[in-house]
């Protein structure tokens, strides 16, 4: 507010004097000229009488004269000074609107505003740097699981289009630089509720600004980062930063993993995806010769990972010099049919589109299915207002930047225990794969799953946590019963059970759970409530675990306690 008051002070400070020495002229005059009372004596008016006669004088409310009538000489200074107060009224007003339109004061008023709604949010939030693709696919998938987050941007036209927005939960935002530390700290980062913070902007630099006031201020805090090179990669990863995120190399870790096990790729796929999100199909990309458009730090990662799974790679570049292309290196852009056919196009498998410009990478798919339709065709997507063309072109796999690092960096958020579960599942065959998405797409629906983690804890689960230390044995097959029917199953399964250091993968249903064990859920969007409601409720538990329904209240479980120790003795 010190901002504020500075800026009306400095901003407005001489209409104000020039408003209160009319006032004072105004109202000395009418206490010098001498008037007449009802009669005929001389009278003169005191301060208090001056100062309310100007005052609805200087408004032009007009009351009248009080508090007897005005002489001649009081009324030529009264005329005088009504031109001199509206004068000085209309100086100050519009120096005042003036200072509305100031774009500083509009930037100290909404600092100001974001601060108080940082302050009012209790729950934990994420500070969530920069608010293009990847930040607001995942603002909005946060808003739709519940989770509050707080939005920093560069682009005063993105925060404003995030203020237009109709999200679940309010989200404040700030039109500042996220590269400072004090942005920061006025985003909420020393604030206790503070998750974490991630950095999504579209240059390194900042995102590596970010993370090392992160590490610096709040060291314990989760920092997840976007990096598009592999010095800053490096550079953020040697000071330890908790997650850093390239969206080439994870998509090309993605199609070399769709390319040996199509079943593990369908899995990370569906386990990371944002609520409500289709259920994907199955993605079987040929082996064979493939042709790779766009030899930039895109072209360069898929470049790797296809050799690593040894697939004969055939490279389009526009300038094979500066991109230090490999040998063999067709020069050309990739639209002209001339170059895909000097490519060998007619014998290849599949393509990768991968340029920074969309418009080409359309032309480059288009030509290339002309020339041959048996190609399995991957295109990459720079800008998310091109969704359109892109679903319209019927492509096998596209790349979308924004989109693969938010609902990478949506599931690390918001699950826990879902790294520990891909990486475990990760060391498992293709087959085994198959039979889990299988499973899954068996009690999902038409939707990707919602994962969640229940823990057995006296906050989380009070429930099971009492009938555990009550010594009732509870079996991860009381989880799955329905608490409107013991005998029907509720769709979900068990993914991970971790207890301590010890992780079980896709626990039995015979397994006994014990205080402290966290399990992995995944099942159909809605499941959770009903198993929250397993885990909480003591009469549910009781009579899923028994068969027996009982009535509830604290004074029917005193007078059940009491029977049940007498029957002990």
């Amino acid at each position: 507010m010190h901002n504020i008051v500075y800026i009306l002070l400095r901003r407005i400070h001489l209409p104000l004097i020039v408003l209160v020495c009319v006032y004072a002229i105004a109202i000395l005059g009418f206490v010098l000229i001498p008037g007449m009372d009802d009669k005929g004596n001389p009278w003169n008016m005191g301060f208090f009488h001056a100062f309310y006669f100007v005052s609805y004088m200087g408004t032009t409310i007009g009351f009248g004269e009080i508090p007897y009538p005005f002489t001649d000489a009081q009324r030529l200074w009264a005329t005088v000074n009504i031109y001199a107060t509206v004068m000085a009224w209309l100086y100050g007003i519009g120096s005042a609107l003036s200072l509305l339109q100031d774009s500083a004061f509009q930037a100290v008023l909404r600092e100001n505003a974001f601060r108080r709604a940082v302050k009012r949010i209790h729950e934990p939030f994420y500070i969530v740097c920069g608010y293009g693709d990847t930040g607001t696919t995942l603002v909005h998938a946060l808003c739709e699981e519940g989770y509050r987050s707080v939005v920093i941007d560069i682009d005063p036209g993105r925060i404003i289009a995030l203020e237009l927005e109709d999200l679940p939960l309010p989200v404040p935002g700030l039109y500042a630089s996220a590269a400072e530390p004090e942005t920061l700290v006025k985003a909420g980062l020393m604030r206790p509720n503070c998750a974490g913070v991630i950095a999504l902007t579209n240059v390194d630099d900042v995102n590596l600004n970010i993370a090392i006031s992160t590490s610096l201020l709040r060291p314990q805090l989760q920092t997840i980062a976007r990096a598009e090179s592999h010095a800053v990669e490096a550079n953020m990863l040697s000071f330890g930063s908790n997650q850093v995120l390239n969206p080439f190399h994870t998509f090309a870790g993605r199609l070399a993993l769709a390319l040996h096990a199509p079943g593990m790729y369908l899995l990370l796929e569906w386990m990371t995806a944002v609520p409500h999100e289709k259920l994907r199909e199955p993605l079987f990309p040929p082996h064979g010769r493939w042709i790779l458009c766009g030899y930039g730090r895109f072209g360069k990662a898929v470049h790797e990972r296809l050799l690593a799974e040894g697939i004969e790679v055939t490279v389009v570049e526009a300038a094979p010099e500066a991109t230090h292309s490999p040998e063999g290196t067709i020069s050309g852009s990739g639209t002209e049919a001339e170059t895909l056919l000097a490519a060998g196009i007619k014998n290849a498998a599949g393509i990768v589109a991968g340029t920074d410009n969309d418009a080409n990478n359309l032309s480059i798919i288009m030509t290339a299915r002309e020339l041959n339709s048996r190609l399995f065709l991957v295109a990459r997507q720079n800008q998310h207002q091109n969704d359109i063309i892109f679903n319209a072109a019927r492509l096998d796999l596209v790349m979308q930047r924004g989109k693969i690092i938010a609902n990478k960096i949506f599931a690390l958020t918001t699950t826990p225990l879902l790294a520990d579960f891909l990486l475990a599942a990760g060391k498992n065959s293709n087959e085994w794969a198959n039979q889990l998405v299988s499973r899954i797409g068996g009690i999902s629906g038409e939707e990707v799953p919602q994962t969640w983690v229940m823990s057995m804890t006296p906050a989380d689960s009070p429930a099971l946590y009492s009938g555990i230390a009550r010594g009732k044995t509870v079996l991860i097959a009381d989880l799955y019963r329905n608490p409107r029917n013991r005998d029907e199953r509720l769709p979900f399964i068990a993914l991970l059970l971790k207890r301590a250091d010890t992780e079980i993968l896709l626990p039995d249903d015979d397994t006994i759970l014990q205080r402290g064990d966290r399990i992995l859920m995944c099942g159909r969007f809605g499941t959770e409530q009903q198993a929250e409601w397993v885990a909480k409720n003591h009469n549910v538990f009781d009579y899923l675990h028994s068969g027996e329904e009982r009535a509830g209240g604290s004074v029917w479980r005193w007078l059940r306690s009491r029977k049940e120790a007498r029957q002990k003795v």
